[in-house]
């Protein structure tokens, strides 16, 4: 038996016709359903060079909280817990999130945790939110993530291993950088670089249109910043609305002229790898019983989670073993997902998880992905919610899947149904 077969008899359980449930099931409204009333995210901006590069990680946190608060008219004092997912700050950013909060309207009342699942903490912090209103802890949360890569992303982001982790083989691959695993990945499973220029390109395309049609436009809260011109010097006030990555002009064969990153003869480089940005996106969640009471306006529903592990060295195949295991905790297959995102970490993996999953390309990231604007680390998890039911919203579809593949081999997928 072939390793694709092999690969493919693990997940096929999980693709059969018909589900436990069915999307009928998953798409009926209960009182205890968990619920989404409101999924905001800052634009997405270029590390280092972008809207926010002057910005600190918690005063974009505080700037969505903000508007969060603003757009669902929820009382502040209402909330009772908020989670947030980060994979750079100091101290995981533990004080400075509460301390965002406190900024943004909370009162002391509500209480704060970080959390780091690296690139899935945004949505780990949703599930947990999610999971903690679902046993009654709480009554309403927002699980938020957030990231300034312009200010924690660097050299000094990379842990030290110990002689004990080291000389663990498995141990010690946690920490191979993710551009050399994934150019490792790449030649191992033939993903070319013709397929990964391609769809990088396609990201861009879809991407820009969807700017140019101001499909981004309910999804972002606008931001005053401070900004500082790395021209002059001179320090501006300005306000951040769109996502500054997204290039117009970009096709397969711009892509194809750009040296690999990773090696001589790879095929992994700047063009079809996620973009190093900064960023913030919450979710406010209740159950359907406790928005009904409080007049919020219910936007979707979380259905189901999943995490998985992988190989460290094949941690870009984490989408193809998660997301089949969320679908069958809700009782669907993939041909009821009306639209996947899926974080376009490098374009490889990407191409690999979808090629593996036979998922038709018209059903991931209609609006591009983290090759086109960014992938904002602990913030992504939590930017795709807002991106997706907007969409949704937009095509007049119902359930959607977000999902990412996680540093150290890891995946994660959830979900979720359009009111």
């Amino acid at each position: 038996m072939s390793g694709a077969q092999q690969r493919l008899n693990q997940v096929a359980s999980h693709f059969g016709p018909g589900g436990k449930k069915g999307a009928a099931a998953i798409t009926e409204k209960h009182p205890d359903d968990i619920v989404i009333t409101c999924a905001l995210r800052t634009a997405l901006t270029k590390g280092g060079k972008g809207g926010f590069k002057d910005t600190a990680a918690a005063d974009l946190l505080a700037g969505v909280f903000k508007a969060v608060i603003n757009k669902s008219g929820i009382d502040p004092s209402q909330v009772n817990d908020i989670s947030v997912g980060s994979v750079l700050p100091p101290g995981g950013g533990a004080t400075e999130f509460r301390a965002a909060a406190l900024v943004a309207g909370f009162p002391e009342s509500v209480a704060v945790k970080a959390l780091n699942r690296q690139c899935s903490s945004g949505l780990q912090a949703i599930v947990d939110t999610a999971n903690a209103i679902q046993t009654g802890m709480i009554d309403v949360g927002i699980g938020a993530g957030v990231e300034s890569m312009s200010s924690q992303y660097g050299p000094g982001a990379v842990t030290e291993f110990s002689d004990l982790l080291e000389s663990h083989p498995e141990s010690a691959n946690c920490k191979v950088p993710m551009g050399v695993l994934s150019e490792k990945m790449a030649k191992e499973r033939g993903v070319t670089r013709a397929a990964q220029d391609a769809f990088a390109a396609a990201s861009y395309q879809k991407a820009l249109a969807a700017q140019k049609a101001g499909l981004f436009d309910a999804e972002i809260a606008p931001l005053e910043v401070k900004w500082t011109d790395p021209k002059s010097g001179e320090e501006k006030t300005i306000t951040v609305k769109a996502d500054d990555g997204i290039r117009p002009g970009i096709t397969a064969e711009s892509l194809g002229k750009i040296r690999p990153a990773f090696a001589k003869d790879g095929s992994i480089h700047a063009g079809n790898a996620s973009q190093i940005s900064d960023g913030a996106a919450a979710v406010l969640l209740m159950k359907r019983s406790t928005a009904e009471r409080l007049g919020q306006k219910i936007i979707g529903k979380y259905v189901a989670a999943s995490v998985v592990g992988v190989k460290p060295l094949l941690m870009g195949i984490g989408p193809w073993k998660a997301i089949p295991v969320a679908l069958e905790k809700a009782g669907i297959t993939k041909d009821d997902v009306d639209i996947f995102e899926i974080n376009e970490a490098f374009a490889s993996q990407c191409v690999w998880c979808i090629n593996e999953l036979g998922i038709p390309q018209e059903k991931i990231n209609p609006k591009g992905g983290a090759i086109a604007f960014g992938h904002p680390l602990g913030c992504t998890g939590s930017r795709q919610i807002s991106t997706l039911m907007t969409e949704l919203e937009r095509t007049n579809k119902k359930i959607g899947v977000t999902s990412m593949c996680v540093g150290t081999g890891m995946g994660m997928a959830a979900v979720w149904v359009r009111e």
